[in-house]
């Protein structure tokens, strides 16, 4: 029998899928925002919904890291890959590049969104997706879509694309999102499990 909170937060996907809300963490002067419970093998998938994250120094990168020990140690093995396109707010140039935040089998924190500026109008939303964390048989897949206000004179909008995987088959258990330097100002995210 489904609970009052599985009906209000059920929302139907395009493929008749659905997401459930299973957690929301709001930034204050934040130096990390950890999810340690949650992700286990109830769902298949994990989406991260970012919203008016607001860096608290200027040119930082959104980041992020996975664990097998709900959160004891964040560093897992991973490669990814990463591409941007963006445009001045002056229509001055715009561009659609490869950016040089690759990882190929590292353990550090990955960029998820680059360059934030510490404007206080300036922020980034998006998502981050991370299939199958609980599986003991392949690697884990993940891939994100940012939109941001970077810190450039003058300003450019940017939309950053991440995809990746962690070299593992542990099974993943909790995920830390954090700045490159400084603080999460603000912003909010909250964790689905997709049914």
């Amino acid at each position: 029998m489904a609970t009052y909170k599985d009906i209000r937060y059920s929302t139907p996907l395009s493929n008749g899928s659905s997401q459930i809300l299973l957690k929301t963490i709001t930034a204050s002067s934040s130096a990390t925002l950890s999810f340690t419970s949650g992700i286990d093998s109830t769902y298949k998938e994990y989406l991260f919904e970012f919203s008016n994250i607001h860096a608290g120094t200027d040119d930082k990168h959104l980041t992020f890291q996975t664990s097998t020990d709900a959160g004891s140690n964040y560093g897992l093995t991973l490669t990814n890959t990463n591409f941007s396109a963006r445009h001045q707010e002056n229509d001055g140039t715009g561009s659609i590049a490869y950016t040089d935040n690759d990882v190929a089998q590292g353990t550090g924190f990955a960029v998820i969104a680059e360059g934030l500026g510490d404007e206080n109008d300036g922020c980034t939303s998006g998502f981050l997706q991370l299939f199958n964390p609980s599986d003991t048989t392949f690697v884990k897949h993940y891939i994100s879509k940012f939109n941001l206000m970077n810190f450039s004179n003058p300003p450019q909008s940017v939309n950053y694309f991440t995809a990746g995987y962690f070299n593992t088959t542990s099974d993943i258990d909790a995920i830390q999102f954090k700045m490159s330097g400084g603080n999460i100002d603000a912003g909010t995210v909250k964790m689905y499990g997709i049914k």
